[in-house]
């Protein structure tokens, strides 16, 4: 019977309150609501790509300002990461992906390392899609990788259209994330020479 890497992540503060589930082992089904809809759909993406079970409810001030909740579920997603896979044995670590999106091409390749580092190359052409701050786009991957303890590298190649680019990047992490977290058949020990990530 294949086992299942779930996690559950419950975070409330005096702004936001979240509460995530996770099953790295499912197929992609999500429900997402954070009460900000263009994150909403990069969450969906996020997910289906990856083929992540993800379940997000998430209140916050978004009536002052995004970046609280953003940011929030960033680390709610990486602390959920890091407690499924426990002591990640037999996993693949890395994963990479090229996304075109139309007009737009990102490279997402990641590492699955316990030494989080966010390297982030991507020039958007607006500051807003509809109310959605883009550069909430870098908080939210900056919290995912400190709290996932995730090595990301973001390149985007080209593109013209910020709503693509955004969504080419976040359909490659789902994809490279799927790489890294699949189990290598046969494999048994931790993926590093240390003998722990």
């Amino acid at each position: 019977m294949k086992k299942h890497r779930k996690a559950e992540v419950k975070r409330r503060t005096k702004e936001t309150e979240v509460f995530l589930k996770m099953d790295l082992d499912g197929s992609g089904k999500h429900s997402i609501q954070t009460g900000i809809p263009f994150f909403d759909h990069m969450l969906s993406l996020f997910s289906y790509h990856s083929r992540v079970d993800l379940s997000i409810r998430a209140k916050g001030d978004i009536g002052v300002d995004a970046h609280h909740t953003v940011e929030d579920v960033g680390i709610c997603l990486g602390d959920g990461l890091k407690k499924a896979l426990g002591e990640a044995k037999g996993i693949e670590r890395y994963g990479m992906a090229m996304v075109p999106m139309d007009e737009t091409l990102a490279s997402v390749a990641l590492d699955l390392s316990m030494r989080p580092c966010l390297v982030y190359h991507m020039k958007l052409k607006r500051s807003k899609i509809g109310t959605f701050d883009l550069e909430l786009v870098e908080e939210f991957l900056k919290a995912f990788c400190n709290h996932g303890r995730i090595t990301l590298h973001i390149n985007l190649l080209y593109g013209k259209n910020s709503h693509h680019m955004v969504e080419a990047v976040f359909k490659g992490l789902g994809r490279a994330l799927r790489e890294a977290v699949s189990l290598d058949e046969g494999a048994t020990e931790v993926p590093s020479t240390k003998g722990i990530l």
